[in-house]
């Protein structure tokens, strides 16, 4: 069969030639044309579904929430492997897709797994979240806030409220995670004392945090041809919203929250 070959290239070397030359050409636009990258990519198409389950224990996060996306995430289109991992409070599902499949068609078909998924997971947890279109071999960044003048707490505050939306404002960047530092909120500490002496429960305290923390609206106005929306503002803005937040009222005078409990703002505990 060699011999064949040789002998026919042989016979026909004007051919063989322009072959040749049109082969090399062809080869050389290629490679001009192929990408480089200095770090390819060499993971396949995956997406990662997180799911928060505040308070419960690594067994009970296992067999109500990660176990139930895992038997939806199964079987579907162009799924090649799931795997998770499980710890307070925490479940974490990556789903692994056939090399070539689309990213966003990936999302997709995971999005619409979970909203089945989403009636075999208990009421009280949040729903689960697919985190950004991000590859793990992609670039990242550190950068830390340093300061002799501000505690953690201002610095998170820059950190979440200004850095954090300008970073993602700059293309290409897929997600942003503040780490570190400590977060603020609004913390309203209760005296048992009070709430003895005014007669009430702490989930009265919380219910009434709850509920008036909300604008409700009322319809409209009509003036000289001229509609006025009414509206009324309930949302918490500032400390003395909370505070004089109205709880119930004895014999015609309300009982506000300042009157038993203090109001300030404070760093949210830290958790691992």
């Amino acid at each position: 069969m060699i011999g064949h070959i040789i002998a026919w290239s042989l016979r026909n070397k004007l051919f063989v030639v322009l072959a040749g030359v049109l082969l090399l050409a062809w080869g050389g636009w290629q490679a001009a044309r192929t990408p480089v990258d200095v770090f390819p990519d060499l993971t396949a198409p995956a997406v990662t579904v997180v799911t928060e389950a505040h308070g419960m224990a690594p067994t009970d996060v296992e067999n109500l929430v990660t176990f139930p996306i895992e038997t939806a995430l199964n079987g579907a289109p162009g799924v090649r492997r799931v795997r998770s991992a499980t710890k307070i409070g925490l479940s974490v599902v990556t789903v692994e897709f056939e090399w070539g499949t689309d990213l966003y068609r990936a999302r997709q078909v995971v999005a619409e797994r979970l909203q089945l998924a989403r009636a075999t997971l208990p009421p009280d947890i949040p729903a689960p979240a697919m985190t950004p279109a991000a590859s793990i071999m992609g670039e990242i960044l550190f950068i830390a806030l340093v300061s002799d003048k501000h505690n953690g707490l201002v610095l998170k505050n820059v950190a979440e409220q200004v850095l954090k939306r300008r970073i993602l404002a700059v293309p290409g960047v897929a997600e942003v995670l503040p780490i570190g530092g400590d977060t603020q909120q609004f913390q309203v500490t209760v005296k048992p004392e009070r709430l003895a002496a005014y007669k009430l429960t702490l989930d009265e305290v919380v219910l009434a945090l709850r509920e008036s923390n909300q604008n409700a609206s009322a319809g409209f106005y009509v003036e000289a041809g001229q509609e006025y929306l009414i509206q009324g503002q309930g949302r918490i803005v500032v400390l003395d919203d909370i505070a004089e937040t109205v709880i119930t009222v004895r014999d015609g005078q309300p009982v506000l929250i300042r009157h038993v409990a203090e109001v300030g703002i404070g760093a949210a505990p830290k958790r691992g």
